[in-house]
Parts: C-alpha cells; sequence; structure tokens
C-alpha cells in the first residue's frame, strides 16, 4: 500500500493516491496543522500541484511487526511553480529536499500521515 501510494505521487496519479487513504485519514502537514478526511487531502493535493512539480526518489520504507506503523524516507526533487502563500514568490525555483513521513496502516489503507523536512533548508534553497 504505501509503495503504491507513492509510485502513485511520482505519477502525479492524484486518485490512486487517494484510493491508498482510509475515508477519516489524518494529514499532518510539516510545520502545519492536523486535516481529517479524503476531501480534505484531495484539496491539498490541488493546492500542491498548482505550487509544486515534484518527484520522490530514494525512497525507504520501513514498516514495524505489526504492520500498523511505517517510516518512510526520501528525497524530494523539486520545481516550485506558482507563489504558495507566506512563502517566497516562485520563479520555477529548483531544490532538493531530504524528507520523510511517519503512516499508520489500518485496514489496508493509510490512516495517517505525518509529513516531516526541513522547511529552513527548503526555504534557502529558492531564496527565503
Amino acid at each position: 500500500m504505501i509503495l503504491a501510494y507513492y509510485d502513485a505521487f511520482n505519477r502525479g496519479d492524484w486518485a490512486a493516491m487517494l484510493d491508498c487513504l482510509a475515508e477519516d485519514v489524518a494529514h499532518d502537514i510539516n510545520q502545519g496543522g492536523r486535516q481529517v478526511g479524503k476531501q480534505a487531502f484531495a484539496a491539498f493535493l490541488k493546492h500542491m500541484e498548482r505550487c509544486y512539480r515534484e518527484k520522490l526518489v530514494d525512497l525507504v520504507v520501513m514498516l514495524d511487526a505489526t504492520g500498523t506503523r511505517a517510516a518512510a524516507e526520501f528525497v524530494v526533487e523539486g520545481e516550485y511553480l506558482a507563489t504558495d502563500e507566506g512563502l517566497p514568490p516562485a520563479q520555477g525555483q529548483r531544490y532538493v529536499l531530504p524528507a520523510g513521513a511517519f503512516l499508520t496502516i489500518r485496514d489496508g489503507r493509510i490512516a495517517r500521515l505525518s509529513m516531516a523536512y526541513n522547511l529552513a533548508d527548503w526555504m534557502r534553497q529558492v531564496g527565503g
């Protein structure tokens, strides 16, 4: 399920990503709040698609013995397409950013996705 989720991300297949999620998925945005539900996640994806073009490389997934908790580590190769509110102006800046996620799996779906990356590093790379 986790590999399918990240594969869909890299293809830009938002519907396939959403299929990997529980209806009540909890999404902890890096240095932000928590959004709950597939509808909120779909809106987040739409926003991200407008502002960023990203691909994840060097993906490593670690799963606990119960199969209910996981961590993913990867590198984000991205391009800043459109200015995101509260962030520096977008001018097509490219960035390479180590990142990770913690996940909870329930009934074969991702029920929690907590993102982590160094925002100060990203800001430095895009000129903020």
